[in-house]
């Protein structure tokens, strides 16, 4: 059971509950706790109409124990208002993420807990996924969360490299885009402190987009479909190269890890119904704090 689906849960059971005090059984606990105060002042009348503090303060606290919200309720509808808020924000605003592997080094680091917009790419309800409004349709370069295709529990962190109607060719670790070799020009080495390893760092550009990628040398180019793949009929496979048509409604996507990341060279396509969002920013790191800001 997912996270979103127990908030939906619980905003749906709290709200109900706070339907019925606010509206039925709150104006019910009201009306008795008056009663039950009118009754002990006419029982002490004397007493009230000589002021008597006591008096008066015992019938406020007669009263108050009687309207009270109980207990149960206090933990289940009175913490309504907060679960609607969290489940508001978290579905049609922007949603925290964590990152578990380092696929996408040197842009985000395992630890990295990110923000993704929830609402550039439109509107989806959550769990049942039905689309809300259309929004803006991913670009060529965005860093996005995605429903991973073999097993759509779990949330997948990729770089849109393809979009729809693209031809992508991955050849000798060179990325072609509609014909087009991607410029790349030399950045130093990164070294991967998960896997010891010292990488090739590369600057890449994809249109506008100016990001960093890694290369390890010590690997050949690598791309071969496994099981499960989504879009055998629009790629063609050879030698660890491709070349893939990136059909309507779907995106192709690499992790800026090219030797490192199980992405679309090896499971096919991410539909757009299963995009989540857009990631923005880095808003902790325990082990590195000066790694909080925007992402490129």
């Amino acid at each position: 059971m997912n996270f979103a689906l127990i908030l939906l849960l619980l905003v749906v059971v709290t709200g109900i509950l706070w339907c019925l005090d606010r509206f039925l059984w709150a104006p019910k606990r009201k009306a008795a706790a008056k009663a039950a105060a009118e009754q002990f002042t006419e029982a002490n009348r004397e007493a009230f109409d000589r002021a008597e503090i006591s008096v008066i303060g015992e019938a406020q606290s007669l009263y108050n124990r009687m309207a009270a919200q109980p207990k149960w309720l206090e933990y289940t509808a009175g913490l309504f208002p907060v679960i609607l808020f969290v489940f508001l924000l978290r579905s049609f605003v922007a949603e925290p993420f964590r990152i578990p592997s380092g696929s996408m080094l040197p842009t985000l680091h395992v630890g990295d807990f990110i923000l993704v917009n929830k609402f550039e790419y439109g509107l989806r309800f959550p769990v049942f996924n039905f689309e809300i409004t259309r929004g803006e349709d991913p670009k060529r370069g965005d860093i996005v969360v995605f429903k991973y295709p073999l097993d759509k529990n779990v949330d997948f962190i990729k770089r849109v490299i393809g979009v729809p109607g693209d031809e992508i060719r991955y050849v000798d670790k060179k990325l072609y885009i509609n014909g087009q070799l991607q410029p790349v020009t030399p950045d130093g080495t990164f070294f991967d402190e998960e896997t010891y390893t010292e990488l090739k760092q590369f600057d890449e550009t994809l249109g506008d987009v100016k990001h960093k990628i890694l290369e390890n040398t010590r690997v050949p180019s690598l791309a071969r479909p496994v099981n499960g793949h989504n879009g055998l009929d629009y790629c063609l496979y050879n030698m660890g190269d491709l070349v893939c048509k990136v059909p309507e409604g779907r995106y192709f996507m690499m992790g800026d890890n090219r030797d490192n990341s199980a992405d679309s060279r090896f499971w096919g396509f991410v539909p757009r119904e299963e995009i989540i969002g857009r990631a923005f920013f880095i808003w902790l790191n325990v082990g590195e704090m000066s790694r909080i800001g925007s992402i490129e």
